[in-house]
Order: C-alpha cells, then sequence, then structure tokens
C-alpha cells in the first residue's frame, strides 16, 4: 500500500535516491540563505530592525543546508547536481515569486513595499516548508539516521512561519494590508504550481532511481495533481490566512548551530 511515510522510508534507504532528496534539499536551503543575507543587507532606514531577524533567518537556512549536506557525507556520500525541474527556488524566481536576484545582487537598498513583498513570499514558502517537516517528523522524528535533523529543521521552519506572521500583522497595522492580500494571494497560486511542477520532476527522478513501475507512477502522479486542484480551488487560502502566532519574536535571538551536523 502507497503512504508517504512507505514513500520516503524507501527513498531514505537507497543511497541515489537519497543522494539525489538531500541534493535537493541543500541546495534549495543554501538559496534561502544568500537570499536572505542580501536582504537583510538592503533592508532599507526605516525598517532596519529587521535586519537582524532576516540575518538569523538566513542563517538557519544555511544550516539546514549543511545539515543536509552532513547526512549525505555520514554515508559517503557526494551531491549531485539538481536535476532544473526540481529546483524550487530557481522556478519560483521564474515565476516572478519574490524579489528578483538582479535586485538582491545590486546595492540599492530596498523599498519598504520590497520587504511586505519578501515576508508575503516567505510566509507562503514558509508555510509549505513547515508542513512538510511536520509529516516528515511524524513519520521519522526517531529514525536513527535524520531524526535529529527532521526535529531541528521541523523547529527552524516553525519559527520563520511564526516570524513571517508577525511581521506581516505589523506591517497590515501600518496600513499595507492590502499590499500584503494581494501579494499573499499572487504567491499562493503561483507556489501551488510550482509546488505540482516540482513535485512531479521529483517523482520521476526517484521513480527512475528506484525502478518504480509505472502503475505506481502513474497513481504518484494522480494523487500531486489532485492535490493540486484541491489547493487552487481551496487549499492556497490556508496559506494567505495571518494571526497572531504563539511564538512571538520567535527570530528575536541568535542562530543556534548543530556542530554534530557540520
Amino acid at each position: 500500500m502507497l503512504s508517504a511515510k512507505s514513500l520516503f522510508q524507501e527513498i531514505i534507504d537507497n543511497d541515489e535516491s537519497f543522494r539525489l532528496f538531500c541534493s535537493i534539499a541543500a541546495s534549495g536551503e543554501s538559496q534561502g540563505g544568500w537570499e536572505n543575507a542580501r536582504i537583510a543587507a538592503l533592508v532599507p532606514e526605516s525598517q532596519r530592525p529587521l535586519a537582524p531577524k532576516i540575518t538569523r533567518h538566513g542563517a538557519d537556512e544555511d544550516e539546514h543546508g549543511r545539515i543536509f549536506n552532513a547526512l549525505m557525507k555520514k554515508r559517503g556520500l557526494e551531491p549531485v547536481p539538481v536535476p532544473p525541474g526540481t529546483d524550487y527556488t530557481m522556478l519560483l524566481e521564474q515565476h516572478g515569486i519574490g524579489l528578483a536576484h538582479e535586485k538582491l545582487k545590486s546595492e540599492q537598498p530596498l523599498t519598504v513595499e520590497d520587504i511586505v513583498v519578501y515576508l508575503s513570499h516567505s510566509r507562503v514558502t514558509e508555510q509549505r516548508a513547515a508542513d512538510q517537516m511536520v509529516m516528515l517528523k511524524k513519520y521519522f522524528a526517531d529514525h536513527p539516521d535524520v531524526g535529529k535533523a527532521v526535529r531541528m529543521i521541523s523547529n527552524d521552519e516553525d519559527n520563520h512561519l511564526a516570524y513571517t506572521h508577525e511581521e506581516l500583522l505589523r506591517f497590515a497595522a501600518a496600513g499595507r494590508g492590502r499590499l500584503i492580500q494581494r501579494t499573499l494571494r499572487e504567491c499562493a497560486l503561483a507556489e501551488i504550481r510550482v509546488y505540482r511542477d516540482v513535485s512531479l520532476a521529483v517523482i520521476d527522478h526517484m521513480g527512475r532511481i528506484l525502478g518504480w513501475p509505472r502503475p505506481k507512477a502513474a497513481v504518484l502522479a494522480a494523487g500531486i495533481h489532485a492535490m493540486y486542484v484541491w489547493e487552487r480551488l481551496a487549499g492556497w487560502r490556508r496559506m494567505v490566512s495571518l494571526r497572531m502566532p504563539e511564538r512571538r519574536d520567535a527570530l528575536g535571538g541568535p542562530a543556534t548551530s548543530a556542530p554534530e551536523f557540520a
């Protein structure tokens, strides 16, 4: 019987599929680290108190990238190039989600509107990340190889999600509510398309590595399409709602390190 647990167990147990999974994850996290570092450096003067939190966010993402690389190293594996169709962060940028890399590579300070766009993008993508980690934690929190990493990253993603809620509510109270809601909706609808396409590409690569029969691959692809339809009709709304989080000032302190994964 197909289940999320059995699929991930199959991927984790095979060196080649595990290496691809970790390589994709490490690349995305490292890219997120770079983006946050650049945003922190370019925060407009009126929002400078946000810079340490954005820096913390980026440091967490960098740490996650190192953790995934360390998980590969522990099994004697080297990273592999990320297939273009599986590059979530690159595809998001190509669809106009978040701040363009061209803007981040310049030295021109960002505007307040840019920061609102960044936070709205983060609120959507961090919801996806937090949900994925909750699922992995449910099944693999006690796994001898990946359990500790899953628990640590899941906690960080919850912090990142709480931070975006709190900061967006602050901007909404300051009169940016219309911009926030419009940007959140645009980001969410684009993200669910990208997530569908990336999921299909990942399943295709994993299926070839693991020798999945066509009926199994077809069932998985159908499930991805069905999830997209549900998210397109209703599920996206969960990505755009805002509420004050239980974790207040979640990124207010320094980033914590994970020396055991370094």
